[in-house]
């Protein structure tokens, strides 16, 4: 294929299916990597139909899955030779949520989805990614941690077997583990062509009629939160960027916000220590 190709989990939607428009309308081949295929064939036609040179194509993939998501590495590579971009946008945070829900792999889903599941695609496609000219990894976190600046990895319980669950608790954990994913993945590929950033979502317009069992109030806060909210688009756009631009070619390992500005993390976050025990926690849970 002529073209560069680009992969993007969660593009069925939001986001995702936004910056998957966007890296189409920029030359990309786009790889729309999706858990729901109704879904995913919906927004697959919204790409294509964007721009009538655009060129996309769906693979399905359950995140939460390492059994499905090795599934989708095997047809990518029997498919294609090289990955220039991945963008791991593919993420849980259901706010009704009150209780642990178990992968049918026996992982809670939220830290399987969130991080395990990012990590396993990540790591499955590597060799392809190094292998593009500029290969470009990119991880998603959000502005959320700021609220939460104590959040760490808790390695006794992860996923809330002994504790009370909290989706907050449960979400958060997993995206400074992306974040301190990201440092570590960075420096281990210091010394190739590809680039690994993370971006810090902040708060973005939401579908309400995703969540249809929630109460009036919670509706009515969602409301007021959105008129402070940007588009899906105008945050796809810092996707897009770190995706594209040569502004960023040769930089990696850090942390950007939705103005395209290098951010600091938390103190946890940044400390070498704590990178090296999440990932060697990590890495337990996944056979490589």
């Amino acid at each position: 294929m002529d073209k560069k190709i680009c992969l993007i989990t969660g593009a069925n939607s939001g986001i995702g299916k936004a910056a998957a428009i966007q890296m189409a309308e920029a030359g990309y081949h786009v790889i729309l990597a999706c858990r729901n295929e109704q879904k995913g064939e919906k927004a697959l036609e919204e790409v294509k139909q964007s721009h009538e040179n655009n060129s996309a194509e769906l693979m399905l993939v359950d995140m939460s899955l390492q059994s499905s998501i090795r599934k989708m590495v095997t047809g990518f590579l029997a498919k294609y030779d090289t990955l220039d971009v991945l963008i791991s946008n593919a993420a849980l945070f259901d706010i009704t949520q009150k209780k642990a829900v178990m992968t049918k792999e026996g992982i809670e889903k939220i830290w399987a989805t969130n991080h395990l599941g990012a990590v396993l695609l990540t790591e499955l496609l590597l060799e392809s990614i190094k292998r593009s000219n500029q290969g470009r990894i990119i991880t998603i976190a959000s502005k959320g941690l700021i609220v939460h600046p104590s959040i760490s990895v808790d390695f006794k319980d992860p996923e809330f077997q002994s504790r009370k669950f909290n989706v907050s608790k449960a979400y958060y954990q997993s995206k400074i583990a992306q974040v301190m994913y990201t440092y570590w993945l960075a420096d281990k590929l210091k010394d190739t062509k590809v680039t690994v950033n993370c971006i810090r979502v902040t708060n973005v317009k939401v579908d309400i009629s995703r969540y249809p069992h929630l109460s009036k109030l919670a509706k009515f806060a969602y409301a007021l939160k959105s008129k402070k909210a940007i588009t899906p688009e105008e945050m796809a756009r810092t996707y897009t960027y770190l995706a594209t631009s040569d502004d960023v070619s040769d930089v990696s390992g850090k942390y950007f916000d939705e103005h395209n500005k290098i951010v600091n993390s938390s103190a946890y976050s940044t400390n070498a220590d704590n990178v090296q025990k999440v990932m060697d926690f990590t890495m337990k849970y996944l056979d490589m």
